[in-house]
């Protein structure tokens, strides 16, 4: 080997060390990241925050990235009890940002670490704070608001019960914030500025469930029956009515009857009169066949019939002769 090769050969080498030191010195900070150099896992210097092309101590620093974005944090669902004893499931979510990079790395050291501890700090404050305050008030979105309640559902409940949500002193707008208040303060110790905490999704236990169904039914049915009773009432008023205007109705007609009868028999007893009184003998021939009309239903019953000699009726039978007699 030559010494021109020989020289060539450590020039590669020596150009080849040279790009792996510049490389190991040298590293780039784009616009969302944020920079803790370490030495021998501790932190060397102030954190990096701006972009550009940074140096450090090749092969003895190292990089660590953190974020300078905002980040996602989503709890688990967990049940928890409110102050009325109620079980329900409440499922949170938040946003985050590193506000302190040193000492997030001294305290957290990574996104992981940093998760686990929002979940222990925003669970346990969401717990303390729901288990201090009724149901309504975790549902119910500000205490102002007030509950729409239709006309009929009104007029149905006398007791004026259902449909009624009870009075509330703050709302669940007061309790995400009294959650995120007491949070941020905590997360501070570890470089974290916390930026919102919302209660994502508040249902019932399943143990709960059915009874609440229940009671929904309950104050339907009852609503069902005012109707029904209403119903009854007032179909009650209107037969008492219809029955009053047909009893009216044929009271009149009865009336109408009796008049117009009354009056053909006395247009008929006129006829009759004015029939009969045309002569002496056309008024006896009427006298003799009213009385023989008579007759059958006064002698041919079982009935007794007790009559004076001198009485009109009875004149045309003492006109019979018996059989027999004046006979030759």
């Amino acid at each position: 080997m030559n010494k021109n090769a020989i020289i060539g050969a450590i020039a590669a080498v020596a150009v080849l060390i040279g790009i792996i030191v510049l490389s190991s010195a040298t590293y780039t900070v784009n616009e969302r990241e944020q920079v803790i150099i370490t030495q021998f896992g501790e932190p060397k210097g102030p954190p990096v925050t701006s972009a550009g092309l940074q140096f450090k101590i090749p092969f003895v620093q190292k990089v660590n990235v953190i974020e300078k974005r905002i980040l996602e944090w989503d709890g688990r669902a967990n049940e928890m009890p409110t102050k009325d004893k109620t079980y329900i499931i409440v499922d949170t979510y938040g946003r985050w940002q590193i506000t302190d990079p040193l000492k997030y790395f001294q305290r957290l050291r990574d996104e992981r670490s940093a998760l686990s501890r929002l979940d222990d700090i925003l669970g346990s404050e969401t717990r303390n704070t729901i288990a201090k305050h009724e149901l309504i008030e975790v549902i119910r979105t500000t205490k102002d608001r007030v509950p729409v309640q239709s006309e009929e559902l009104v007029e149905a409940d006398i007791s004026g019960a259902i449909g009624v949500l009870p009075t509330i002193s703050r709302g669940r707008s007061e309790l995400e914030k009294e959650i995120f208040e007491k949070s941020r303060a905590k997360l501070e110790e570890f470089g974290i500025e916390l930026l919102d905490v919302r209660f994502k999704r508040v249902n019932y236990n399943q143990s709960v469930v059915g009874q609440i169904y229940e009671r929904m039914t309950s104050e339907r049915k009852q609503i069902a029956e005012r109707f029904r009773s209403e119903g009854a009432g007032e179909a009650a008023i209107i037969e008492g009515e219809v029955e009053e205007e047909l009893n009216k109705i044929e009271s009149e007609a009865y009336k109408n009857v009796q008049m117009i009868m009354g009056a053909a028999d006395a247009t008929a007893t006129e006829i009759y009169a004015a029939a009969y009184n045309q002569s002496a003998a056309s008024v006896e021939f009427y006298e003799f066949s009213r009385s023989m009309e008579l007759y059958p239903d006064l002698i041919g019953g079982k009935s007794t019939v007790v009559l004076s000699t001198d009485s009109d009726l009875f004149k045309y039978m003492k006109r019979i002769e018996p059989k027999g007699e004046g006979a030759e």
